[in-house]
């Protein structure tokens, strides 16, 4: 018989609650190419996945697979450094299950960041967006099943998954920090093979501005628990489809990564604080 996804959530967090200290009112999920950021925690207490009883391991190039917890920004946080994505072979359940287990260690609220392609014309590499919603096209849903009704409700509502309170706040923050900030629609598709020219036209017409390989199956799983989010993707590629498209390389991903992931690290600055009182 499948274990439920409460029997496993507590299981997972019985197997680390004694080492993961007082509570972390914000989570952040670090995406492709922004793990560093972890590397600015102040006290950090890290526990690899692997010590997490029945929890997924990442493998995906740039995820290093970790809780972080500690202080940043004076604020304290539970970082993934490292996602799960369901091109890796894992069940949307199982993606599901780090969100779930994030709000056990204590968060009130989930920033998640990821590396996108750009959909829209007007965005370029080492640009940030603020994420105003997605379009799920991966085609799964982590909430098919049995109901955990001491998670969520059956039918959770997702007109407002990217909460609209926390879009003003971050970006008031990128204002602060001085960095320009894009708004837009995420794609979320399957993957690991990149997008056809005409799936990223077709993406483009459907409203989304960008395109990437995770975060809509986390945000499912957030509205389900009831964890306001916010969302940053990291532009490293230009996918618009066009007759000068050029082949996308990872090399050229993770490099445009890190120079977005400094600005993303300088919106958190603001971005962390405003969250802890908002």
């Amino acid at each position: 018989m499948t274990e439920s996804q409460l029997a496993r959530l507590e299981r997972a967090h019985a197997s680390i609650k004694s080492r993961a200290g007082a509570p972390a009112p914000v989570a952040v999920m670090l995406g492709s190419g922004l793990g560093q950021l972890a590397d600015e925690v102040e006290d950090a207490i890290t526990i690899p996945y692997a010590e997490v009883e029945g929890f997924p391991v990442s493998t995906a190039p740039g995820h290093k697979g970790a809780f972080v917890i500690g202080s940043l920004h004076g604020v304290r946080v539970v970082m993934m450094q490292g996602r799960l994505h369901l091109y890796e072979g894992w069940a949307p359940r199982d993606i599901a299950l780090a969100v779930y287990l994030l709000q056990k260690l204590g968060a009130e609220k989930l920033v998640v960041t990821n590396a996108a392609g750009s959909l829209n014309p007007d965005y370029e590499p080492g640009d940030v967006m603020l994420i105003e919603d997605h379009i799920n096209f991966t085609g799964l849903n982590p909430l098919v099943g049995p109901n955990d009704d001491a998670i969520g409700i059956r039918f959770p509502d997702m007109s407002r998954a990217y909460t609209p309170e926390l879009l003003v706040t971050a970006n008031e923050a990128a204002q602060n920090a001085g960095v320009a900030l894009r708004r837009g629609i995420y794609a979320g598709v399957l993957g690991p093979s990149l997008e056809t020219s005409a799936e990223r036209r077709y993406f483009r017409a459907s409203g989304a501005d960008a395109v990437g390989m995770s975060t809509v199956t986390e945000v499912i799983a957030a509205s389900h628990a009831g964890l306001p989010v916010v969302g940053l993707s990291a532009i490293t590629n230009k996918a618009t489809g066009g007759p000068d498209q050029q082949p996308d390389t990872i090399d050229e991903v993770f490099a445009n990564a890190v120079v977005a992931g400094r600005k993303i690290e300088a919106i958190l600055t603001h971005l962390l604080p405003a969250l802890k009182d908002a």
